[in-house]
């Protein structure tokens, strides 16, 4: 890593930590009762799960994804006037090695990083909201991004990126939001701005509890939650305390390689997705959309449009006693008159306080053009990656909690392609980590 992007490192980490403060809370925390002076409350069919002291619910994240009420949320949370803000990030600085043939392995010593604030407050009988999300990923992450085999998609230098992950882009959320019920169970929402998140496939990645342990990104990433950087988003719906239903009209393109700016389009792509909650242990979604323009063309070539179908199941419990968070999803992209489908199995078991593993399950349909697989660029070829990991944290300090661990990785791909891959591809990566304390 280069002196920049150790400062980039460095500054994301003291904003997390100054901003999380001591009041850094668990989103189990029962909610308190309402202090007598306070005016009671608008009905709202998410009540019961309203985290201690504030607007938000256990099931917010990123965009107007849920994850299951009983997910333990690191966040720090803060009352200023009659603003609710909380602070939500995960900050990785590691060091990854992928074993195979030149131009597929790779190795490098980058940051994975992003940081969330948002804030809400009542506004009449509704509430309304703000949020911003940012990454230091375009100088901390160099080249066309770290090394990640059988990794796809964007473009970087005028090719297809291949075997690598794309950094994020320096915004990768900034948006408002408003509800207001209806009737007492029943509230109309909107959300949307100049980036952010359509209401299409599960709770992205980096904020998934099953994959908060892990710095690497699921290879079916495009079959999945690759929308959840937009530049240009409406969404709206309705929900209850078990279901929402919504639907967007957003910029479908895919960032481009300049990670600092902003990628205006118009908004001509469309998405629906319906959520229930049947536990407070259980999240899950079908959506589909239709993204114009979607994948860049390489070499002149237009752009490709994207039908896109996803299902998904995210599920937080127990194993033996110690909790459980898992996610399994499903993809099918349709494009070039062709559809391709991932699947993702992934999981976090917290062992104790100290100890977490975590572990991933992947099989994709890939175009030998993605991949870079020049002797037939038209064939389908399914491949799949098997990575496992250890993460040991250190004790909370000051709201905050830091932890050293390490994953390896095997990429499987079919005979006729294992040539390009030296075999099963292997990988390993070392990491140390900041992020809110659970408490």
């Amino acid at each position: 890593m280069n002196r920049r992007s150790v400062q980039s490192v460095c500054l994301l980490a003291a904003t997390v930590a100054m901003l999380a403060g001591p009041r850094a809370s668990h989103a189990q925390e029962p909610p308190p009762a309402p202090a007598p002076h306070q005016h009671e409350a608008p009905a709202d069919p998410h009540a019961g799960h309203v985290m201690a002291g504030s607007l938000f619910t256990r099931r917010d994240n990123a965009g107007t994804g849920w994850t299951p009420a009983t997910t333990p949320m690191l966040a720090a949370h803060r009352q200023a006037g009659p603003w609710s803000l909380m602070l939500m990030g995960n900050g990785f600085v590691q060091y990854l090695e992928e074993f195979a043939p030149i131009h597929r392995g790779g190795r490098q010593a980058g940051s994975i990083n992003w940081l969330m604030g948002m804030g809400r407050r009542r506004l009449g009988a509704g509430v309304v909201g703000a949020r911003v999300m940012l990454s230091a990923e375009p100088f901390t992450i160099g080249g066309c991004g770290y090394p990640n085999l059988l990794a796809s998609g964007e473009l970087c230098d005028g090719d297809g990126i291949h075997d690598k992950q794309h950094p994020h882009d320096l915004v990768m959320e900034l948006a408002a939001e408003y509800s207001i019920p209806l009737t007492r169970s029943l509230r109309w929402h909107v959300y949307g701005g100049p980036a952010g998140e359509p209401a299409l496939g599960p709770v992205a990645f980096p904020h998934r509890a099953s994959a908060m342990a892990n710095p690497i990104a699921p290879i079916s990433h495009h079959w999945l939650d690759a929308t959840h950087i937009t530049y240009g988003v409406v969404t709206s719906g309705l929900s209850a305390d078990r279901w929402r239903v919504e639907g967007s009209v957003f910029n479908g393109r895919e960032p481009d390689e300049e990670r600092h700016d902003f990628d205006f389009g118009p908004l001509d792509s469309f998405s629906a997705r319906l959520q229930l909650a049947p536990t407070d242990g259980l999240a899950l979604q079908v959506s589909a959309g239709r993204l114009e323009s979607a994948e860049a063309g390489e070499g002149g070539l237009p752009p490709r449009d994207v039908t896109r179908i996803t299902a998904s199941m995210q599920h937080q419990g127990t194993l033996a006693g110690r909790a459980l968070a898992t996610t399994v999803a499903w993809g099918g992209n349709h494009e070039v008159q062709t559809w391709t489908h991932a699947a993702l199995a992934e999981g976090v078991l917290t062992m104790t306080a100290r100890h977490t593993l975590f572990a991933r399950a992947e099989i994709a349909g890939k175009r030998g053009h993605d991949l870079h697989i020049h002797e037939d660029e038209l064939a389908i070829y399914t491949v799949g990656k098997l990575q496992g990991g250890y993460l040991w944290l250190f004790a909370p300090r000051r709201g905050m909690q830091a932890g050293l661990g390490g994953s390896a990785s095997a990429a499987l791909v079919p005979p006729a392609i294992q040539p390009n891959y030296g075999g099963v591809g292997l990988g390993i990566g070392v990491f140390a980590t900041l992020r809110p304390a659970a408490r």
